[in-house]
């Protein structure tokens, strides 16, 4: 049986300044289809997305939206109602489910007055009240706000917090949340991780992937995109091809199809050359009829065209000059501004190593690492720079690059001359050519600031380097180049980063950080997940204590923090008891509402408003039992 296709974009073209952005795009989205939009940078991906919400016209074509269905756009600057507070702002997701609830006690209120044919339509009405409630989960309107709340990083003292008070990372957060509780059809999202930390990522791809809506995913989240997309679609020159299955899929479907067509065009292009060939050389000769025969032949020819790639900048750090075995050793060092962000921090970064600093947001990250840096001094504790030790900071907001100068000028380093043809030499290997390089920088997008500023890292003959964010505006395809530019780096690096694949590809140690302890993880990303995933991470929780004094300044052996204590639980808020009992009671309660509902369509009930008014109530108060029991369920499975 064919689902029912919800969204159809047919054949759309759009055009900026005679350039077809959008040349020809068809496709077709189906019930439950999750499909993930990926492109360079200025493909056109959000423009199309524009298209589909009908915020731009296209030039030709047409989109097709299912009357039937409710579509939800995930909005990038979303405005909100003064003087609500974050769950006001949430529950009005759901104001529709709110009406009907009221509706739904008003027609039992009725009922309980009605006799004859009036108590029949109101009972029959109720009914169908009822069915749409059970259906939409509506007696658990509170339990579903917290669960999405708490999923995408509120934590429970900003529920009743303005949202005027809000930041912008906030508010987009809070957009996000009401588009998930309002579960329309279709959900079109552009770029729904940003402003997220790892845990909020991660809880938000496993909702969307057991999401049953049909969602179309703008991102450059590649694992967000693995873990959601069961189709791939991908935008460039303007028209799309379509590859079943993830990111991954798509990658290795696409490299296995280049190969094939790169193939096929060379063995062309040397048939082409060789029959080109015989006719320059026996064109007016005694072979002319035969020229004439292969110059026909080319002109019959069907040309295959060569592969369609993406070509990304290839990036390039130059090899460092050599440092101290030990780069950076911090000893007991603690930061607090509000509240204290870590404390007693000590570890080692050794030379050549790529670390990753993990923690959810406003645990310190990007702070830690202006202390490395020697930007910040710690409350407490003292950090020692190795022997030869040169560092360049990459800062998320591109602080290192003058936005009033001329590309050109802005990456001109210091400390040495490097004459205008070089600095071009270094921009060109990171995608700024042109006439790109006498730009303000000011005037740059984001991608081509970010790669700009890269360029600048790289004539700083820096053998340490700190990259905050250094993924940010980049698309796949540059994330990519920059990941291999990293890992063939042979000085040493500090990395501040959300994106998990990035982390994954480049670091061999991580240091995660959380309020209160910190660990030490020697391996990258994957290796720390497999610790989550087994539970072994909770063993390696290790406090804030210090290392042993006999560590001396010139060992050159790994320095290892051992568990001291697992990380505390948090407290229970329900009484022990076995998740078996608790999935009992609440199988129990599910199979009771069924059998209200089951009653309440029997003639008797209809005919008796009194009998429909006392399971109305019945089935209010079980409904309302449920939203404990979740919540116990879900501590029990935390805790128990």
């Amino acid at each position: 049986m064919m689902s029912m296709i919800q969204l159809t974009v047919d054949n759309i073209e759009k055009y900026f300044s005679e350039e077809a952005v959008l040349d020809g795009v068809s496709f077709e989205l189906s019930k439950g289809d999750h499909v993930a939009l990926v492109g360079p940078n200025g493909a056109g991906k959000s423009t199309l997305v524009k298209i589909i919400t009908g915020v731009l016209e296209p030039d030709s074509g047409t989109i097709e939206v299912h009357p039937a269905i409710r579509v939800g756009i995930l909005e990038q600057q979303p405005e909100y109602t003064a003087g609500r507070t974050v769950w006001d702002e949430a529950a009005a997701a759901l104001e529709e489910l709110a009406t009907l609830g009221e509706e739904a006690e008003r027609v039992a209120a009725e009922m309980a007055e009605a006799t004859g044919e009036l108590l029949e339509e109101l009972a029959q009405h109720f009914d169908r009240l009822q069915v749409r409630l059970y259906q939409q989960d509506a007696y658990n309107i509170d339990y579903r706000i917290e669960r999405i709340l708490s999923g995408l990083g509120f934590i429970e003292s900003e529920f009743h917090k303005p949202v005027e008070q809000l930041s912008g990372g906030q508010k987009n957060r809070l957009a996000l949340a009401k588009l998930l509780l309002a579960e329309p059809d279709l959900m079109l999202l552009d770029e729904p991780s940003n402003h997220l930390d790892i845990d909020a990522t991660q809880w938000l791809e496993r909702f969307l992937a057991a999401s049953q809506a049909t969602i179309l995913l703008v991102s450059h989240d590649r694992f967000l995109i693995d873990q959601v997309a069961q189709k791939t679609i991908e935008l460039h020159q303007g028209t799309i091809e379509i590859y079943k299955g993830n990111y991954s899929s798509y990658m290795q479907q696409k490299d296995d199809r280049n190969a094939v067509l790169r193939r096929t065009y060379e063995k062309q292009q040397d048939e082409v050359a060789r029959l080109e060939e015989f006719v320059r050389r026996h064109i007016g000769s005694q072979k002319t009829a035969q020229a004439e025969d292969r110059r026909k032949k080319l002109a019959r020819m069907e040309r295959v065209n060569p592969p369609r790639e993406i070509n990304a900048p290839a990036m390039g750090f130059p090899v460092p000059e050599r440092s101290g075995d030990i780069v950076i050793r911090a000893e007991h060092i603690s930061k607090a501004f509000d509240s204290p962000l870590f404390e007693d921090l000590t570890f080692d970064i050794l030379r050549g190593q790529k670390w990753g600093i993990l923690g959810p947001n406003g645990t310190g990250k990007s702070t830690l690492m202006k202390i490395l840096n020697s930007e910040l001094e710690p409350d407490a504790g003292e950090i020692h720079i190795g022997a030869k030790v040169k560092a360049a900071y990459f800062d998320q907001h591109l602080t290192c690059i003058d936005s009033d100068k001329e590309v050109v000028e802005a990456i001109r380093p210091d400390h040495k001359e490097f004459v205008e043809r070089e600095r071009r030499d270094v921009l060109a290997r990171f995608g700024i050519t042109k006439e790109m390089v006498f730009k303000k920088v000011r005037h740059l997008s984001g991608g081509e600031r970010n790669r700009t500023a890269l360029a600048w890292l790289s004539t700083r003959d820096a053998n340490l380097m700190f990259l905050d964010e250094p993924t940010n505006h980049l698309d796949l395809w540059a994330r990519d180049s920059l990941e291999r530019t990293v890992r063939d780096y042979q000085g040493t690096v500090v990395i501040v980063s959300h994106d998990r694949y990035f982390l994954d590809q480049v670091c061999d140690m991580l240091l995660v950080v959380e309020p209160g302890r910190f660990r030490v993880i020697d391996g990258n990303y994957s290796t720390y997940q497999t610790l989550i995933d087994s539970g072994l991470a909770k063993e390696a929780r290790v406090e804030m204590e210090p290392r042993p004094e006999t560590v001396g300044p010139n060992s050159n052996e790994k320095k290892s923090d051992k568990a001291s204590n697992s990380k505390p639980r948090r407290k229970r808020k329900f009484p022990y008891r076995k998740v078996e009992e608790i999935e009992a009671e609440i199988a129990a309660a599910e199979s009771r509402i069924e059998c209200i509902y089951s009653e309440m369509a029997q003639e008797e009930a209809l005919r008796d408003g009194s009998t429909m008014k006392g399971l109305s109530d019945e089935l209010g108060a079980v409904q309302q039992s449920l939203e404990p029991l979740y919540k116990h369920l879900e501590e029990a499975i935390e805790l128990n």
